[in-house]
Order: structure tokens, then sequence, then C-alpha cells
């Protein structure tokens, strides 16, 4: 009776609301945890220039499986994936602490400003002092608005 039930059990977790991701953890092989302390890894040390070769190393993966694990749970690089770590970390310094673009792009580890405003452009859709300038109007909107 024992492998019936559990033949059950494990029908139901894979065709259940969370069987996808299931399926995506078997098909990775087991990655997905080195994926996570990589990805913890990435947000404690964004600042820092980033060392793929060293990374996989550490969790016992190629550069190129590791580009490609990291890609599989994130749908990032790894490179992207710290480049919009350091960009959220820019805004929110900003925002938060009054910083302009150009202390704030050096405090999040960019050496070029003008780099570094192209990068924020792209990714917020206006350049960093302008979205800022938006972003706090909007809060201003929606305070007042209370």
């Amino acid at each position: 009776m024992m492998p019936l039930v559990t033949r059950e059990i494990i029908y139901r977790l894979l065709m259940g609301e969370q069987g996808s991701r299931l399926r995506h953890i078997v098909v990775l092989g087991g990655y997905t945890h080195h994926i996570a302390l990589a990805v913890a890894r990435l947000h404690k040390d964004f600042k820092e220039p980033l060392r793929i070769e060293s990374i996989a190393r550490d969790f016992g993966m190629s550069v190129s499986g590791f580009h490609h694990h990291f890609k599989s749970v994130t749908a990032m690089s790894p490179l992207q994936f710290q480049k919009q770590l350091r960009l959220q970390e820019a805004r929110r310094l900003m925002l938060g602490e009054n910083l302009d673009a150009t202390s704030a792009a050096y405090r999040v580890g960019y050496d070029d400003a003008s780099h570094f405003n192209r990068e924020y452009k792209r990714l917020f859709g206006a350049p960093p002092m302008r979205d800022v300038e938006r972003l706090r109007e909007a809060a201003r909107e929606t305070a007042s608005s209370i």
C-alpha cells in the first residue's frame, strides 16, 4: 500500500500549483540551492567586481554551467542581475538619502558616472535625477490625495 500512497503524493505534487517549479528543480539537477546561495552572495557583495569564475568554482560548477543554471533560475545573467541590484540600490540611495547621481553611482560600485547614467536610463526609462524627481512627485500626489 505504501508505494501507491507515495506515488499518489508525488502525482499530486507534480500536478498541483507548484508542480512546474518542482519539475524545474528536477531538470536543473538540484542546482537551485547553489544558485540561491550565489544570489545571496551577489546581494551581499553587489558593490564588488563580479568574479564569475570564483563563484562557479565555489559551487562546484563550470563557468558555462553556472551561467546556464543562474539564467534558468533568475531569467538573467549574473552580470545583468548584479547591474540591476546596483541600479536599484542607487535609486534607493537617491530617494532615501538625497544623494546626487554621481555619489550614488560610486557608492554602488560604478567607476564611471556617465556609464551609470546610461545604464540607469535603460532600466528605469529616465536619467537618474529626472526619475527620482518623478518618483518624489508621484509620492507627493499620493500623500496629498490621502
